[in-house]
């Protein structure tokens, strides 16, 4: 493992730690905030404003191996959401392969008021679901706030289509102790009960908790227990997957620590259902994050 500097002003500076050849992560130092990133998948693995506490959670048993999803911070879900099974019977895996391949640093930049970084993924053939020709192109803009910009460009002769998630893992106190007030009475597909179309009240996030929200509204995850708030703005995003495994299949996740489940809860700006993008268009997903003292 080695250990640079990318690059650095007088007040802030982003270091590149070196862990293999498909492991690299950039930590970034500025006087309003640390975050950091890794290359392999294009993850953002943590952002914290000064005076807050993280804004994501990263799980401390994730293995950084090539292959294999890292659990926490913002797992990028491309260009499928969930499973990926086609008429043949191949089984494409869940959440696509947009978060185990290794992303080119295009560039980087800071300035007294943010960092930003830019990453780029693109292929042809990368699976047997998707053989399609693609570019992916995420800015990070890392300040006070925090913004994610994932654009999708068909480089293909024919139309393609995929489904997506903006994977946040937020920290939290207890899923026990946090509402997300917006969702109430919001019409959502129940996945673990199988029903769809429900509409009722929602308590807290205390798992097992797994449900598609058919809205795009601005969200606000509430936190008593670190007597904070988290908003949420989607851009080209259709739908909210709330999500937290619970203690019970939490116990067969290898990659969740003991006790992780009670430490975040997972509000993901998405689009569950496929999205059409014809041949050489271009297709921008977007989130905006604030985060704010009760």
């Amino acid at each position: 493992m080695s250990e640079s500097i990318l690059s650095s002003t007088a007040s802030a500076a982003i270091y590149q730690t070196t862990i293999d050849e498909n492991i690299v992560i950039l930590n970034i130092q500025h006087p309003l905030f640390t975050a950091s990133i890794s290359l392999y998948g294009g993850h953002v693995l943590s952002w914290q404003p000064v005076g807050h506490d993280d804004v994501f959670w990263l799980s401390k048993t994730t293995e950084f191996e090539n292959g294999k999803a890292i659990r926490g911070g913002i797992p990028l879900c491309w260009p499928w959401f969930g499973p990926n099974l086609d008429e043949q019977g191949n089984n494409g895996g869940n959440h696509g392969f947009a978060r185990t391949k290794r992303w080119q640093l295009v560039s980087h930049e800071i300035t007294d008021e943010n960092v930003t970084i830019v990453l780029e993924l693109n292929g042809e053939n990368e699976h047997i679901l998707w053989p399609s020709k693609f570019k992916l192109l995420q800015t990070l803009v890392f300040s006070k706030t925090f913004s994610q910009q994932l654009a999708i460009t068909n480089l293909s002769s024919k139309t393609v289509k995929f489904s997506s998630a903006l994977h946040s893992y937020f920290k939290v106190s207890n899923p026990k102790k946090v509402q997300v007030p917006q969702l109430v009475d919001s019409v959502f597909d129940d996945k673990i009960t199988e029903k769809k179309q429900q509409k009722d009240q929602i308590e807290n996030c205390l798992g097992p908790i797994d449900r598609i929200y058919y809205c795009s509204d601005e969200q606000v995850v509430i936190d008593q227990g670190l007597q904070r708030k988290i908003t949420i703005e989607s851009n080209h995003c259709q739908q909210w997957v709330l999500w937290n495994p619970g203690q019970e299949i939490a116990k067969n996740m290898s990659d969740i620590h003991a006790g992780g489940e009670y430490e975040f809860v997972c509000l993901e700006a998405a689009n569950t259902d496929w999205q059409s993008i014809a041949a050489g268009d271009k297709v921008t997903l977007c989130q905006k994050i604030t985060v704010s003292k009760l």
